[in-house]
């Protein structure tokens, strides 16, 4: 706590702002401790699944800080769309804020500046490598000398850690803040964590002496579904438009090829499709984006290049063809789904190739080994998820050190001081809303399968003196006398033949599990082939037994308290009746056309709800507008007016 500065507001003024601001009545979760600490000048650590609200926890004690007289909150941000959008939304409430970017010409930059040194903003919008640059830190120098530099706000903060799943070299600039201004209050933000992450965070930005909050990472509005890779196209197509047809939403794939021919298929099966990867123009990237963000219904098929910054409240599905390379990746691109709070899936597909892929990646790449062995536990733990029987949200949540509720403590397994580490939860004991809990995988002992396989891995090594790929591997175990299998002698041996009882899904799936608990490892120098671990040892002896899930489940039910086609709209319009649905639709087109002149997204104007909470109300005064969520006081004097005439005409 700094003992100069002017006195700062308490939680309860705090509040009155979070709604005379932006039209809330209450904060939510620890969103008003957060508020409260930084306000009052703390430096803070905030993890905070996405949708949780974040940007609040800075932008209320921006505004608090500026009225008390402290000056303007500098925000960095990774990305130039969220930069636009999130002031466009300030600018929404009445806030004065602005961004400093690459798409603003010098006459423009320089009338930002004179706006911040005028003291004429409240918050500052700047991408990391900006900050770093002399003048941008001789403005902060000025800034300061005047006692005008008020708060740090470090956004996507995992980004300045190595073992981040988007770091980010630029960030670790970001130490000279605290260097060079030891006195302005930082926050760092982000959604996703793991504790080695979060270590490198403190260390790297130097926040040792702040406060942690830790909120929930459980989205339960989201129900998982990881299903067995047979025909991605298909599965994906089926997925959509069963459960999906005519919502947003994002497929991501691992290469920028995969993108443009999967875009292209579902366009060609009347979805509005459209590619986004680094090797398209920056224009085509940024009107893709912008038609995502602006309009309705379109999917978006993505490198994970896309994503980082993206607000858009009512996407409805994430699906990924391709898997991942860490569980970090996969909840940040799966927390895109779902932020206004309404039913939404995430839905992966994969198979051994994936496996195959990405251990490859790592294996291949010039990293350091300490570093390469980081990831690869990393992976490991997304594959013990893809390969869950038990709850995959008790699993997730496992990652990040958070018991599921109703999961005894119990099944963190104690041996392992890395998260991730989840054993099989108990019955009863799971979410009830992802693919494992509502239709339960199929088990079956396959201890008998897995010591023939290792034993096959075994035998063909140490007959030939070299290792082979999975598919040769399978060939021998169900006895086909292909080229390769005779040319090397390998139908010689004792094992030629003994799974033949087992299908091809079945033994892809055993050896797919099989990398997953680590007792076998792809070697990517040696073409990918399958080498025996330490881990192997207790199975081949019969000392392990392996109980694992079938080839492939039957897929979980949609309807139940679910919607399952987009025809049937969210929960809060649902509950309208014929005129307040009226009322909505004309809401809806009106928030349209003002989202057109401002360029803006819809939901930037108003969100669903708080248009689906006027409908309800049928205003026909100013004052039956008042407390209304989302309709803060400057809004109100915006559009009140025009607000109450499209009810009166629908």
């Amino acid at each position: 706590m700094i003992d100069s500065l002017p006195a700062l507001p308490t939680a309860s003024p705090l509040r009155a702002l979070l709604h005379e601001v932006f039209g809330y009545e209450a904060f939510r979760g620890p969103q008003a401790e957060i508020v409260e600490h930084v306000s009052g000048g703390g430096d803070a650590l905030v993890l905070m699944p996405t949708g949780g609200g974040k940007s609040l926890c800075y932008q209320v004690p921006a505004i608090a800080r500026q009225r008390a007289g402290q000056g303007v909150t500098l925000v960095i941000s990774p990305l130039i769309a969220l930069m636009h959008d999130q002031v466009g939304a300030l600018d929404e409430v009445g806030v004065p804020a602005a961004f400093l970017n690459s798409t603003q010409d010098w006459e423009q930059t320089e009338a930002i500046e004179r706006r911040l040194l005028a003291g004429q903003l409240t918050l500052l919008y700047a991408a990391p490598e900006r900050v770093g640059t002399p003048r941008f830190l001789g403005l902060l120098d000025t800034l300061a000398a005047h006692g005008q530099l008020s708060l740090f706000a470090i956004d996507e903060a995992h980004c300045v850690s190595q073992w981040g799943h988007d770091f980010r070299p630029e960030y670790r600039q970001l130490t000279v803040l605290h260097e060079r201004w030891p006195q302005v209050p930082r926050i760092a933000l982000t959604a996703t964590a793991d504790a080695t992450t979060r270590a490198d965070i403190v260390e790297r930005l130097q926040l040792e002496s702040a406060r942690t909050f830790i909120s929930s990472f459980d989205r339960p509005n989201i129900r998982y579904t990881i299903v067995e890779k047979k025909e991605p196209t298909r599965q994906l197509l089926q997925f959509i438009e069963r459960q999906h047809a005519g919502e947003a939403g994002i497929v991501y794939c691992q290469s920028r090829r995969r993108v443009d021919e999967l875009a292209a298929t579902l366009a060609s099966h009347g979805l509005t499709a459209l590619p986004y990867h680094a090797g398209l123009p920056a224009e085509v990237r940024r009107r893709h984006q912008d038609r995502f963000l602006r309009e309705e219904g379109i999917v978006m098929v993505a490198t994970i290049a896309f994503g980082m910054g993206i607000d858009k409240p009512d996407v409805r599905f994430v699906a990924h063809v391709d898997m991942p390379k860490n569980i970090e990746g996969y909840y940040q691109e799966t927390g895109r789904a779902g932020r206004d709070g309404d039913a939404s899936d995430a839905w992966m597909a994969y198979g051994l190739q994936d496996v195959v892929n990405q251990r490859r990646m790592i294996d291949e790449s010039p990293a350091e080994e300490d570093f390469k062995q980081v990831m690869r536990g990393k992976l490991d733990a997304l594959l013990a998820l893809a390969e869950a029987t038990d709850c995959r949200r008790a699993r997730l949540l496992g990652y990040f050190g958070e018991h599921y509720r109703g999961a005894p403590e119990s099944q963190l397994d104690a041996s392992t001081p890395s998260p991730g580490r989840l054993k099989a939860t108990s019955a009863g004991a799971g979410c009830g809303n992802c693919d494992n809990c509502l239709a339960p995988p199929e088990i079956w002992d396959a201890t008998e399968c897995a010591r023939k396989l290792l034993s096959t891995v075994y035998r063909v090594q140490q007959q030939s003196g070299i290792s082979f790929g999975a598919g040769h591997i399978m060939d021998i175990l169900r006895g086909k006398r292909t080229e390769k299998v005779v040319q090397h002698g390998h139908d010689e041996l004792s094992t030629f033949g003994l799974g033949a009882e087992f299908s091809e899904a079945q033994l892809r799936g055993v050896l797919r599990q099989l990398i997953a608990v680590g007792a076998l490892q792809v070697d990517a120098e040696a073409y990918n082939t399958l080498k025996l671990l330490p881990s192997a040892r207790p199975i081949l002896r019969g000392e392990q037994a392996l109980r694992l899930r079938a080839a492939s489940a039957a897929a979980p039910p949609r309807e139940r308290g679910r919607r399952a086609r987009s025809a049937t709209p969210p929960p809060a319009v649902a509950e309208l009746d014929a005129a307040g649905q009226a009322r909505f639709a004309a809401l809806k087109a009106w928030r349209a056309e003002v989202a057109r002149e401002h360029n803006l997204p819809a939901y930037v104007i108003f969100h669903d709800a708080t248009l689906a909470a006027i409908a309800a109300r049928a205003p026909a005064a100013p004052v039956e507008l008042e407390g209304i969520s989302g309709l803060g006081a400057t809004k109100l004097e915006r559009y009140g007016e025009e607000v109450l005439r499209v009810c009166a005409s629908a």
